[in-house]
This record gives structure tokens, C-alpha cells and sequence, in this order.
């Protein structure tokens, strides 16, 4: 019998086509763990495995592709990884039965949801060994490595599964349709490394539709020895009626088939929103194709739509300030409603009061306000003020943070400050969806990335955006350490300034000062006038992030109307006296929309500092 190598090199193969895809049309569920159905519904997964064999694919890709103990603990099913490998390999072993065929344990990227923690090279390492052990111990012919997007975590599964003495390894990245993968390397880089690193054939798989596809491997040189593969999706998905639908038709498919094999093909298969009548056409098309041997690299002219550059800095930077003067730092929320005209008379009076920045909150507490980005250009239209700009997680998702912030860039904003954002079904609008694509890490991620010239993706931009990313601290809790931690987890990440939530105890200022301090980062530390005994208790019982000691509160409880605002304005005028003993910023926050009440804590504070 021919082994996969002779095969390979004799013919055109034929690989099966989507597993998810397929699964969904029999009606699985999408969320649902596919790897888990080698379990619970092992006759569905021989199924699949069968038609596709019938449909003419000699590849089977098990099920096994996140069969992975990272993946499946959000399924709570990470002590029956064993289990589930070891069912994937037999049916799909039990599906082929005594045809030709080579039976692939399928490795995908640990995927790490954009709101998680990063994992550590350590971990990743041992869940690919775990995974890479268990699929050779089944005795599956080849490990075959697919929709990889950063090649250095691919490089790391490669010489893990070297060590463990797999003969046959297959290398599949998802690149972009501009050949790059978003580690940054080139497509033709990628390959090399790879076969540098063992894989017996290397390809594309789980990105890119057909004719992106042709498009990749057209500037790709194969010499005699390369062995060269591809995994199309059938085109772009469309969200239609609950359902994702893709519009290349299995002809189509067929019809291309001897343009990939001009392209050096020796394995074809297909990916997302590929079935059993693809992968049929594909195999009836191939009949009697050879590989070609050697090909060219099509040497393509690429044209730039302009130099890269470093977008307007329209904005001086609040750090830079601080090592001037001390900075005072004013929020103040937008309206409610579409007039404006408070507002900006509120914007006024907080300059003149000697303010150097207005930050501008995004629907805090998930309450619907206008637009901070909006009010944020309102702002610059009546005032030098330097706007800080709040961004959450909850309202958009990752294409739309994106959007959002290359915008902002593009006009020159560059104070962020990166939230994970308050849950919408607690705000006005509790029938509203919150997102949360990333949390604030992630964000801080996001911004530095941007920062570098690149997008999520790895995709150059073109040009750099300049934010200074900002993130937010909680002091008013009793696991202090944890946020502190937290802090570093974001500073790590990218943060160059921290804001805390209003502070109103004295120890706690110098609390702040003793554990951040030698963290080396500037730190903005709130205040928040107090105006009433109603308002204390609010703030203490139903804000999240605020602690407001009982000693301060009964001493509100007997005063009432003006006598208290004035008791609230001299109790933060003396905060504020303390943390500018200490620091030499700080972020006043304005209670009510009152900008009066900001306005004479930042004339009082002002004077104080000077005098």
C-alpha cells in the first residue's frame, strides 16, 4: 500500500470539509462543544466523518481540534479529555474502515477569549504536550495543525509533537488575504520556518474564501520537495434569519480545482461553510490530477496608499504637564438628553476655575448619556481642555472598539482610559446586550497594539495612533493587595496613568501613596463632593467601587439642604488638601452635573496649592 507521502506526490488528495459547519446544518447548536458530541452522540460524529469519506476526502480530520483541557474547563469537561480523544480517533478509524484514507488528529490554537487573561507560555506549553500525547497514543496517522495565526505558537506545538516522535506533521496558518499572518510574519516565511521545524506540508487554511486563497499561494515557490496544501471557506458567512449561510456553491468549488493544482497543490480540502457536496466535487474534478513538481513565485507589484506616518497630536500631554505643575483633572458627564447648552456653560466655568483636563465617561453605571466622543468635540469647540475619554467593553465589540478608537486617532484624541464598563442590565436600559469582546486588560491591549501600528489582528495600519492609556484603581475594598495586582496586571499590559475611584478616607489616601508610589506611574486620586446624608448612603450601599466610612456618614446625617453641600464641598476641599500633599494630580468628580460645586473646590485647591 502507498504510503501518504507517495500519495501525495502521485496525486491530487482530497480532504474532507468543515465538521462545525456540517454539524450545524444536522442541527447542533452553535456554543455548543463540538468535541464533547464524540461522547454524547457518537453515531452523529461517525455520520459526518462517513459522508465525507463517501464525498471522495482521503484526509479525515478528527474531532479533536479543541480537544484541549484549556477549552474544554468552560464546558466543565477538562477530566474527560482522555475520554473524548480517545472516542474522536476511534470514530473516525471506525468510519473509514479498510478504505484508503489517513485518519488527522487535529490541533487548533488555544483560543483565549478576548476578556480572559493571556496564558502563559508554561501552560501552553502543557496543554499542547497533554493534547499532542493523547492523539499519538490513539494512533492517528498524522497530527495535522490548523488555523494558526501566530507562528511562534505554532512552532511551539511542532517541536512538542517532534519530541514525541510524530513522523507526520501538517502545518495549516490562517493568513490574511494580504499574505500575513498576525504574529506579522509573511505567508512565505511562515512556510519556511515550518518545514525548518519539521512539517512534512504546509498550507492555508480557515481564513481566506477560494479566490483569496489562489491569490496566497500564487506568490509561493514550491520546489520538488515541498509539499503544499489548502483548506478554503466557501466564501464570506452571512447572518440570515438566526443562521450563518456561505454562497459558494460546490460547482464552484469543483470548477477551481485545477487552478489550485497550477498553484503546486498537493492536498485540497475545504473549511468554513464547506459540506459533503464540496468536498464531492472537489473529489470528481480531481480525478486523474497530478501535483506539479516545481513552481514559481508570481512576483506581484504592491502598491502603498501612502507612507506610513504618526497621526495629528492635537492634544499636549497631561504627563508631560506633570512634571510641570500639578494637574486637575475634572469629570463631568454629558447630558442626558440632546441639549447641550448646560453643559458647555459647565465646560467654561470648569477652565476658568484653572482645570487642565474635562474626563468624559461612557455611559457610567450604564446610564444613557450623549455620546462622550461627541461631547468630547463639543468640549474642544468652546475650550482649551484636554479631553480623557472613557472607553468600555460593554457596548461594543471588538471590530467596533476598533472603529471607534482609529477614529479617535485619526482626530487626534489621545487620552484613554480603558474600562470593562458597568453591566447594561443594570443601568436605564436593562432589555440592552453588554458585549464585553475584551475587559479593561485587554482593552489596555487593544489601545497599545494601536499605539504600535497594528490592529487586533496584526494588521499594519498604515500609521500610529498616540493615545496615553489610562486605567482605572479601586482602593475602597477590603482585598486591597488583589487590586493592586490587578494595577500591575494593567501596567504590564500598556497603562501609563492610573485614576482611581473617589477615595474619603485619609489613612486610605496615604494607603495609595505607600503601595503605588513605587510602581513609578502617574495616579490621578478622585474625590466626589458629597452633597447630603441621601447621598452618602447611595454612594456607599449602590455604586459599585465606592466605600464611604461611617463616621463620615453620620457626620452628614443632621445637616440638611445648603449647610450640608457646604459640610460635603470642606470635607473634600480637606481631601483634596491630602492628596495634594502626596501626589500631584488629582480627578474631581463632579456631583449631579453641579459644576459650581467643581468649580469652588478647583478655585480652592488652586489657591491653596499656590499660596
Amino acid at each position: 500500500m502507498a504510503t501518504l507521502i507517495d500519495r501525495l506526490n502521485e496525486s491530487l488528495l482530497i480532504g474532507d470539509g468543515a465538521l462545525g459547519t456540517y454539524l450545524y446544518s444536522l442541527g447542533v447548536p452553535r456554543n455548543y462543544c463540538i468535541e464533547e458530541l464524540s461522547l454524547s452522540q457518537p453515531y452523529l460524529i461517525e455520520k459526518v466523518h462517513k459522508d465525507y469519506i463517501e464525498a471522495g476526502a482521503k484526509i479525515i480530520r478528527a474531532n479533536t481540534a479543541e480537544a484541549n483541557a484549556y477549552h474544554l474547563s468552560f464546558f466543565k469537561l477538562e477530566k474527560k479529555l482522555k475520554e473524548i480523544v480517545s472516542s474522536s480517533i476511534r470514530l473516525a478509524k471506525k468510519a473509514l474502515g479498510f478504505k484508503e484514507g489517513w485518519i488527522a488528529g487535529t490541533i487548533n490554537p488555544i483560543w483565549v477569549r478576548p476578556a480572559d487573561p493571556p496564558i502563559d507560555l508554561s501552560t501552553r506549553r502543557t496543554l499542547y504536550e497533554e493534547q499532542i500525547s493523547l492523539l499519538l497514543e490513539e494512533g492517528c496517522d498524522l497530527l495535522f495543525f490548523e488555523t494558526f495565526t501566530d507562528l511562534s505558537d505554532l512552532l511551539l506545538g511542532l517541536e512538542l509533537a517532534r519530541n514525541k516522535g510524530a513522523q507526520f506533521i501538517f502545518a495549516f496558518v490562517a493568513s490574511f488575504e494580504e499574505g500575513k499572518l498576525s504574529s506579522g510574519q509573511s505567508l512565505k516565511e511562515a512556510f519556511s520556518k515550518l518545514r525548518e521545524a519539521g512539517a512534512v506540508l504546509v498550507g492555508i487554511n480557515g481564513a481566506s474564501g477560494v479566490q483569496a486563497s489562489l491569490h496566497l499561494l500564487e506568490e509561493i515557490e514550491k520546489k520538488e520537495t515541498d509539499l503544499l496544501g489548502a483548506y478554503p471557506n466557501a466564501g464570506k458567512p452571512e447572518f440570515y434569519e438566526g443562521k450563518l449561510t456561505y454562497s459558494a456553491s460546490p460547482s464552484y468549488f469543483g470548477q477551481n480545482v485545477l487552478k489550485f493544482v497550477e498553484e503546486g497543490l498537493n492536498l485540497l480540502g475545504g473549511d468554513y461553510g464547506t459540506e459533503p457536496v464540496h468536498v464531492a466535487a472537489m473529489a470528481q474534478a480531481a480525478v486523474g490530477v497530478k501535483p506539479i513538481k516545481r513552481k514559481l513565485a508570481k512576483i506581484r507589484l504592491r502598491y502603498e496608499v501612502g507612507e506610513k506616518e504618526t497621526l495629528p497630536q492635537v492634544e499636549p500631554s497631561l504627563l508631560d504637564r506633570l512634571n510641570i505643575k500639578p494637574v486637575f483633572m475634572v469629570e463631568y458627564d454629558s447630558p442626558k438628553t440632546l441639549s447641550m447648552g448646560k453643559f458647555l456653560e459647565g465646560v467654561k466655568a470648569i477652565e476658568k476655575a484653572g482645570a487642565d483636563a474635562l474626563t468624559l465617561a461612557d455611559n457610567s453605571l450604564a446610564i444613557l448619556r450623549v455620546s462622550n466622543f461627541a461631547a468630547a468635540i463639543h468640549v474642544r469647540r468652546v475650550s482649551k481642555l484636554i479631553p480623557v475619554l472613557h472607553v468600555a467593553c460593554r457596548d461594543r465589540n471588538l471590530l467596533g472598539l476598533q472603529s471607534e478608537l482609529m477614529g479617535l486617532g485619526t482626530l487626534g484624541f489621545r487620552h484613554i482610559l480603558a474600562l470593562t464598563g458597568d453591566p447594561a442590565k443594570s443601568g436605564d436600559h436593562p432589555g440592552a446586550t453588554s458585549v464585553y469582546d475584551l475587559n479593561s486588560i485587554g482593552l489596555i491591549r487593544l489601545l497599545a497594539g494601536l499605539n504600535r501600528g497594528v490592529n487586533a489582528a496584526g494588521k499594519d495600519l498604515k500609521g500610529k495612533t498616540d493615545f496615553i492609556i489610562g486605567c482605572a484603581f479601586n482602593p475602597n475594598t477590603v482585598q486591597f493587595d488583589a487590586q493592586v495586582r490587578k494595577l500591575e496586571a494593567k501596567l504590564a499590559a500598556g497603562a501609563q496613568f492610573v485614576m482611581t475611584q473617589p477615595v474619603f478616607d485619609f489613612e486610605l489616601i496615604k494607603k495609595i501613596f505607600n503601595y503605588l508610589k513605587p510602581l513609578g506611574i502617574p495616579i490621578f486620586v478622585g474625590i466626589m463632593p458629597i452633597l447630603n446624608y441621601r447621598n452618602a448612603e447611595f454612594l456607599h450601599n449602590e455604586v459599585p467601587g465606592i466605600s464611604i466610612p461611617e463616621k463620615i456618614r453620620s457626620r452628614m446625617k443632621n445637616l440638611e439642604g445648603e449647610k450640608a453641600t457646604e459640610a460635603g464641598v470642606e470635607f473634600a476641599r480637606e481631601l483634596g488638601e491630602e492628596i495634594l500633599s502626596h501626589f500631584r494630580a488629582i480627578y474631581l468628580i463632579t456631583p449631579f452635573l453641579r459644576y459650581d460645586i467643581s468649580v469652588r473646590l478647583l478655585e480652592s485647591l488652586q489657591s491653596k496649592k499656590t499660596a
